[in-house]
């Protein structure tokens, strides 16, 4: 099965993952620009109104890039959308993704039909993120054009099966866009979710340490620093569970190895004392990867050099 249009022909084979709080006009602008699929939550833009204001911004700064580089346009951009019933911005926010005709949206937490038949009613695909065969399953029944699978090691919100495992059992039945999360902070990393039969790599945590990112800058330094033994899976922030940087538990007077567990009925994306997100910061495990905070540009550039070597090691070995 051929990709969509829309995604075909991109510079590199990266979607840069919708980052809560974090992501906004600027970051996505500079992703596209620099080649890679960029991407915001809605619920970024608060209040509601801000939504319209934020993709006039992209949708009009994307097209005059556009059409000052006519041989190397910008990639097209994505927005996420939260389809959980605690999402009471839902019909809002898709009035507005209706407007600006968005061309790729990103659906969490729950695959619905009706959602994914607005978006093709306006011209755009729908990839929806799962962590595993059976939601995925789910998610093409009900419409949806490409998967996002979630695997182990993924910031945020992630699954726990391994990505070669997650990877193999869609292909056996899904042959259309699928994009792989967990760990990726590299070219060679982009390269092996390509070869274990995955369209795009879908890249996070790195963009938190970027200029253009909306995180605190002691977030920012706190990727840098960290590594993969910093990274605690629980489920207390949210009732989902996720990945998050274990020094930002400590200094919210927590114990990152002794942490209870939440009730998933019970979920919630900020009204406990400690904020999800703003308090507690998610990341994933390839931190290990991020040296320094670089423009998002910088960033790309990183990975696409790191991508053509790792393609010229392995014609090498071939």
């Amino acid at each position: 099965m051929a990709l969509p249009p829309i995604l075909q022909n991109l510079p590199l084979p990266i979607i840069g993952s919708p980052l809560f709080i974090i992501s906004n006009p600027k970051l996505v602008i500079e992703q596209c620009k620099a080649g890679v699929v960029g991407s915001m939550p809605a619920l970024n833009a608060r209040p509601a109104e801000l939504l319209d204001e934020w993709l006039a911004e992209i949708t009009e700064t994307l097209a005059a890039y556009n059409r000052a580089n006519p041989d190397k346009p910008a990639a097209p951009f994505a927005i996420n959308q939260i389809v959980h019933k605690s999402n009471d911005r839902l019909e809002h926010d898709m009035a507005l993704c209706a407007k600006y005709k968005v061309p790729i949206v990103i659906t969490s937490l729950g695959a619905r039909e009706d959602v994914n038949q607005a978006v093709h009613g306006w011209g755009g695909i729908v990839l929806h993120d799962i962590i595993n065969n059976r939601f995925a399953h789910k998610a093409i029944e009900k419409g949806a054009d490409g998967l996002i699978a979630v695997a182990a090691g993924a910031g945020g919100h992630a699954g726990v099966k391994s990505p070669f495992a997650l990877v193999q059992e869609i292909r056996e039945w899904f042959d259309g866009p699928l994009a792989l999360s967990g760990s990726i902070a590299n070219g060679a990393a982009v390269l092996a979710a390509q070869a274990m039969g995955a369209d795009f790599a879908y890249i996070g945590t790195a963009f938190i340490a970027t200029e253009e990112a909306r995180a605190d800058e002691r977030y920012k330094q706190s990727i840098v620093d960290g590594t993969s033994d910093d990274i605690v899976y629980s489920n207390l922030f949210t009732g989902v569970h996720g990945n998050y940087l274990a020094p930002s538990i400590r200094n919210a007077g927590l114990d990152p190895d002794n942490l209870p567990t939440s009730d998933a009925s019970a979920m919630s994306f900020g009204s406990n004392r400690v904020k999800p997100w703003k308090d507690i910061w998610g990341s994933g495990q390839g931190i290990g990867a991020v040296k320094k905070v670089l423009p998002a540009r910088e960033l790309v550039q990183r990975l696409a050099s790191e991508y053509a070597a790792a393609r010229e090691r392995l014609a090498a070995i071939a």
